[in-house]
């Protein structure tokens, strides 16, 4: 586990620099400088991207990892490389010529609803063609095991320059229309940085030969195309749905308490650089014993850091909407329920994986599109009824069944399953703590309020963890960083 750490915690820290500066934004920069509509369309533009680049990418972002270890020569590497660069190209080429002879469809589709939208729409098609490959050339690095800088484009570039474009609307250097096209531009040249740095790591040479088992790579890409879309519809259709349902000021209501839930998720991010590229090596060496300890081992570590994040945000919560303004009524039920799949997403460590690396993956790709389907269904019905809580119902729901199936695909196909003795300790001290601090506060403003709740607890939790050693790797790094030997 050494290197997974080691890169891991330089993920873990550019990965919450990036959400440090993204909570900027979220709560203040955008709820203080933009109209609330306008910050809702934003929200739907990134959105709409997010569902859409998956498809552009075509999968080959997770088809170049899968197979970059199985070719043993540079010119077979090259092969493969040829080909992740420049299918998305193909693909998006065709999406392109689609959605242009589809325009006016969506132009009337936009007038029923958000009128706002209209004029943006074809920046959609920009942004997750500039995601799409940003992801190729961050696949390229991970291969490399170079993944933190492009964690950090990832995670910090895009924020930086968001928070800077939202300052200059501020001081009016920006109207909020340029603002829009500034950051459709930011991810194009956010993609443009990852290139050069991607062809750095390593240049194949150009050619047009295919790679061999050219039938066993397209067919893996086409697959998991469909779990990438499934994964993104998991994601962001709520948001996208809350936009033909209610007014686009909900969206970013709605967006700002995911944001606040999605916190919980950067440990699993910020692992996954690193495990992912492992787990495809020791299922194509068919290292059993080595894929069931890192599947325990990234399940329990993930459990504690992200249990000590959800503690910290079921506490902070009431305190975190003193300070943004009144006009968005925020809902702690959202956030409760978010949290909970995003914490339940860490519980599974790697468990997508394995199985997105293995030869199961068109099982799960199955059960996949099926929750796709059912969540769509669920958005209909609860949306309607609930409004946005019944957004995060849709979600919790959806998540929930999805996970659940995945850890029994694993313990069936592999006999693995991520819990160990400690697992359950640690639940019950997350559990504990969470309804211990969420009805405690101190008589002071909220930021001081907010600071110091999160000392204690942050304090209290590591003391835990260290004493009764929820896991070895993390009371090691407790140790390490605390400069406290060993006992």
């Amino acid at each position: 586990m050494g290197i997974i750490l080691n890169q891991s915690f330089k993920n873990l820290v550019t990965t919450y620099a990036g959400f440090g500066i993204g909570a900027i934004n979220t709560l203040f920069l955008f709820t203080y400088f933009l109209e609330q509509e306008y910050y809702g369309l934003v929200s739907f533009l990134l959105s709409a991207a997010n569902l859409i680049w998956p498809f552009m990418a075509f999968g080959v972002h997770s088809t170049l990892v899968k197979f970059f270890s199985f070719y043993k020569t540079p010119g077979e590497k090259d092969r493969l490389l040829n080909l992740v660069l420049f299918l998305p190209l193909v693909v998006s080429a065709f999406l392109g010529i689609v959605g242009f002879m589809g325009y006016d469809f969506l132009l009337s589709y936009f007038s029923d609803s958000n009128t706002l939208v209209k004029p943006y729409i074809w920046l959609i098609f920009l942004i997750a063609l500039a995601i799409a490959y940003f992801e190729v050339f961050f696949a390229w690095s991970k291969v490399h095991f170079r993944s933190v800088f492009g964690n950090v484009m990832k995670e910090v570039f895009h924020r930086i320059c968001i928070s800077l474009l939202l300052l200059a609307v501020y001081f009016e250097v920006l109207s909020v229309h340029w603002f829009i096209y500034g950051l459709a531009f930011v991810f194009v040249f956010r993609s443009l940085v990852m290139a050069i740095y991607a062809f750095n790591l390593y240049q194949p040479k150009i050619n047009l030969l295919l790679p061999e088992n050219l039938s066993s790579v397209l067919k893996y890409t086409s697959l998991i195309l469909i779990a990438a879309s499934v994964a993104m519809v998991l994601l962001d259709l709520d948001k996208v749905m809350i936009e033909y349902y209610l007014p686009i000021e909900q969206v970013a209501i709605y967006g700002i308490m995911v944001y606040i839930a999605t916190v919980i998720s950067v440990p699993q991010k910020a692992m996954h650089q690193i495990t992912h590229p492992m787990t495809a090596a020791m299922l194509n060496l068919k290292d059993n014993q080595a894929l069931g300890d890192l599947y325990k081992k990234s399940s329990i570590n993930l459990l504690i850091v992200s249990g000590l994040i959800f503690v910290l945000i079921i506490s902070n919560v009431q305190q975190l909407y003193e300070m943004i303004p009144e006009e968005y009524e925020l809902s702690m039920l959202v956030v409760l329920l978010i949290s909970l799949a995003k914490l339940y997403d860490n519980f599974l460590g790697n468990n997508n994986s394995i199985l997105f690396n293995s030869d199961y993956y068109r099982i799960v790709l199955s059960i996949g599109v099926f929750l796709a389907v059912l969540a769509f269904l669920f958005n209909i019905i609860f949306i309607p009824l609930y409004g946005i809580e019944g957004a995060a119902i849709a979600s919790f729901l959806a998540f929930g069944i999805y996970n659940t199936s995945k850890i029994y695909l694993v313990y069936t196909k592999f006999h693995l399953l991520p819990v160990v003795p400690k697992t359950w300790l640690v639940i019950a001290i997350t559990t504990v703590f969470s309804i211990g601090f969420f009805f405690w506060e101190f008589p002071f403003h909220p930021l001081l309020n907010i600071a110091l709740k999160s000392l204690l607890i942050t304090v209290l939790f590591l003391i835990l963890a260290y004493k009764l050693n929820f896991s070895p790797e993390i009371r090691n790094l407790i140790g390490k960083y605390l400069r406290i030997k060993s006992s």
